[in-house]
């Protein structure tokens, strides 16, 4: 398996990647954690030990000279504004795909079997949820192959690993994302038919496994395991990395957090990597106080999202079963879909508030946190009409922006907070809304997104990874990182409002 043969960069580097993140000598973690080693990992570490013993040593020098650093391979293109915004996004996907090659010894990036497409800026490697979204733009391109070598690239992960990691880093082997594979499984058939289902059968069955392992043994007495949580009678998840240590990616980020915070090192380092498993790294959501990432607690929360996803792919499972003539399997996946289906209307459902929240275990009651997870429900059919037209009012009342839908009303200073907005929510939030007949609402909110997106695209030739949705002036902020331009899920999802509201360029 993968987990064994692959080492995290601070497992094989170890003194000097850490004397490389405490030394400053790079405001981004990521620089250090991706750099590329230009020998042998011996040969490296033989020379640090000699060399750091020297008055003259210069780490940054050193290690310049014998690492290759990440380039941003996008930041050379030049936009042609007198393109479309479709007709740019079309042009940027040859910037954005990678090709496989030759596993470098020491190096935190796992080779793909298939080419793939990446975010953009300094995200080098394919994420898992963002591919989804993607997806969604590369569907209306007709870039089918690079659709069915991305999914391909997954099961050959759930193969090689036993799940999707958040990203093919080996820092990422922890963790996984959101569980959209089911999704892009619903995608590529919508064009090569049912039996693709079949074909990814077994790979839906072991994502399924990883999210539910210890699901046979976990009691609500001795609290979650692994992803799974006992709530009542029912059998749960929440998001979870099996690493309890500072994240290899952003290694001295999280010592100062550490320090700041005051926490123990396990209980702090699994909140905040269950977090960004979760894809919303960072958000008031996930803060006791609604404020502080010191006071994070996201391993404590059963997310309405992530349980919305597992309810499809329980589906996705009856599905594939069906279509083989497995009919008992199908009906006990049928059962599944039903049985979390009734937790999120019984546990998640906040009747004088008209809308779903997400579930606090320790507490057993639900969070208070306004958030835009609230439209999962209808974007996957889980709630009724009336709670529908009742999450549209909440939506409006709550989260509506002129650019868009703001992801939590709070002002934190995270990314997945006021002032901004992003591609995945506004697509699951407006499909939602469709799925219930709110199509006047749906369209208007499309139409401030697209409008948004075409402003920042005229104003900077570029596409970026979020958006400030309240003030169009201004570009968006907050968070761990400068805001990134590409940008794979805000292609996507752009192009995939453009065709559903029928706007032509």
């Amino acid at each position: 398996m993968l987990t064994s043969k692959f080492k995290p960069p601070e497992d094989v580097f170890g003194d000097l990647f850490e004397a490389l993140h405490k030394s400053g000598i790079y405001k981004d973690g990521k620089v250090i954690s991706d750099a590329e080693p230009k020998q042998f990992v011996i040969e490296i570490l033989t020379a640090y030990e000699k060399e750091k013993k020297k008055n003259s040593f210069d780490l940054k020098a050193f290690f310049e000279e014998h690492f290759i650093l990440p380039s941003i391979s996008d930041s050379q293109f030049k936009t042609d504004l007198t393109k479309t915004a479709s007709e740019h996004i079309k042009s940027l996907w040859p910037v954005l795909k990678r090709n496989t090659s030759e596993q470098t010894e020491g190096s935190s990036l796992i080779q793909l079997p298939y080419p793939y497409i990446v975010p953009g800026g300094r995200f080098n490697e394919i994420y898992y949820w963002d591919s989804y979204f993607t997806m969604l733009g590369l569907f209306l391109q007709n870039e089918w192959e690079v659709i069915e070598q991305m999914i391909k690239n997954f099961a050959w992960l759930i193969d090689q690993i036993g799940f999707i990691p958040n990203g093919n880093r080996t820092y990422f082997l922890g963790r996984s994302q959101p569980p959209f594979f089911s999704l892009m499984i619903e995608l590529l058939a919508s064009e090569k038919g049912d039996d693709i289902f079949i074909t990814y059968k077994d790979q839906l069955q072991k994502e399924y496994d990883f999210w539910m392992m210890g699901s046979e043994s976990v009691s609500e007495n001795d609290g979650p395991k692994n992803h799974v949580v006992k709530i009542g009678s029912h059998i749960v998840n929440r998001y979870f990395d099996k690493f309890q240590s500072a994240r290899g990616e952003m290694y001295q980020d999280d010592l100062e957090l550490l320090e700041r915070s005051g926490r123990k090192e396990k209980d702090l380092f699994v909140n905040v990597r269950a977090a960004c498993e979760s894809g919303w790294d960072f958000s008031s959501r996930w803060f006791s106080d609604f404020n502080s990432l010191e006071n994070i607690r996201c391993s404590d929360i059963v997310p309405l999202d992530l349980n919305c996803l597992l309810y499809h792919l329980e589906n996705s499972l009856a599905k594939a079963n069906l279509i083989q003539g497995n009919t008992k399997i199908a009906n006990e996946f049928i059962e599944k879909g039903k049985a979390r289906k009734k937790f999120i209307q019984t546990y998640l459902w906040k009747e004088e508030k008209g809308a779903f929240f997400d579930y606090l275990i320790k507490e057993k009651k639900q969070s208070t946190s306004i958030n835009l997870s609230a439209s999962f429900p209808l974007f996957f059919e889980l709630c009724t009409q009336e709670q529908a037209d009742s999450t549209a009012s909440f939506l409006k009342q709550h989260l509506e922006r002129p650019g868009g839908f703001v992801t939590t009303p709070i002002h934190s200073g995270q990314q997945w907070d006021a002032p901004n907005g992003w591609a995945p929510l506004q697509w699951i939030t407006i499909k939602g809304l469709l799925n219930y007949g709110h199509v006047d609402y749906a369209n208007e909110m499309a139409q401030r997104w697209i409008a948004l997106n075409e402003s920042v695209y005229k104003e900077s030739g570029k596409f970026v990874e979020k958006y400030n949705v309240e003030d169009l002036s201004l570009s968006a902020a907050g968070g761990e990182y400068p805001v990134q331009d590409g940008f794979g899920w805000s292609n996507g999802v752009y192009l995939a409002l453009k065709h559903l509201s029928s706007h032509k360029d």
